[in-house]
């Protein structure tokens, strides 16, 4: 009896050893696993951050995560160190990993700020190189011509013929996020020249714009960012308006 006892107890101790010994390897494979991806230590947003949150009271809202380098975005921070003095310019969820241009200059700020959406309009965003979108020179409340510039075959009766047409106008702009400058002020400079500089600096790598549009003009818009070009002019409320006439090789060439 009490042998069969013993053996029973036995039984039991080695089961959960194993149990044990099992979870230590996954837990060691997993490990090895994220090791073998080069693995980066980067901040991760874990508690959800409002924009204009100063860089300095990020740290509470945030922790520090190790991930496979081929999982990390290009401008994901490892730090603060270099962010002092700046903002959110977005607000931040949770799970996402704190990217450089989440946070701007305070000035630049109200260039994050959307407006409000038209009655009855939906938003769609896209992102645009500054030079397609008026050199970066867009602020929430701008209005917009929307050009888009299509491969050969859009038009029937021009198989060959490269294509561009303003098809909307004055299309309202709700939201501005900007890429960080690539070109800092130097701050040893006096106020007139830091004004010249930041006026005369190129914008950065990429805009995303968000703008109020119907149903059918957010479909088009959709379909040219992702299968053409798109191009944007700057169209106040002022700006005539007539119809566009599609743009081909030989009315760029032969007016």
């Amino acid at each position: 009896m009490k042998s069969r006892l013993l053996a029973g107890v036995a039984a039991v101790i080695l089961a959960l050893v194993g149990v044990m010994m099992l979870y230590g390897y996954a837990q060691g494979a997993e490990t090895r696993a994220v090791q073998g991806l080069d693995p980066i230590s980067v901040l991760v947003v874990a508690t959800e951050v409002p924009a204009g949150t100063p860089s300095e009271e990020l740290m509470p809202f945030l922790t520090t995560e190790s991930l496979p380098a081929t999982a990390i975005g290009a401008s994901a921070l490892k730090d603060l160190d270099s962010s002092a003095g700046k903002v959110t310019a977005v607000d931040l969820v949770p799970g996402e990993q704190l990217l450089a241009e989440r946070l701007i200059d305070p000035p630049d700020a109200t260039a994050s700020v959307s407006v409000e959406v038209p009655k009855g309009l939906q938003e769609v965003s896209f992102a645009l190189e500054p030079a397609r979108a008026v050199g970066g020179k867009l602020t929430p409340g701008d209005t917009v011509g929307i050009f888009i510039s299509m491969a050969p075959g859009a038009l029937p009766n021009e198989p060959d013929a490269q294509t561009t047409q303003l098809v909307f106008h004055k299309v309202l702009v709700t939201s501005v996020q900007r890429a960080p400058s690539a070109s800092p002020v130097d701050p040893a400079a006096t106020p007139e020249e830091q004004a010249r500089a930041e006026a005369e600096a190129l914008p950065g790598d990429s805009l995303m714009l968000t703008v109020a549009v119907s149903e059918e003009q957010a479909t088009a818009i959709v379909f040219g960012n992702e299968f053409e070009k798109i191009w944007l002019s700057k169209e106040p409320a002022s700006a005539a308006e007539s119809p566009a006439p599609i743009t081909i090789h030989d009315k760029v060439l032969y007016r």
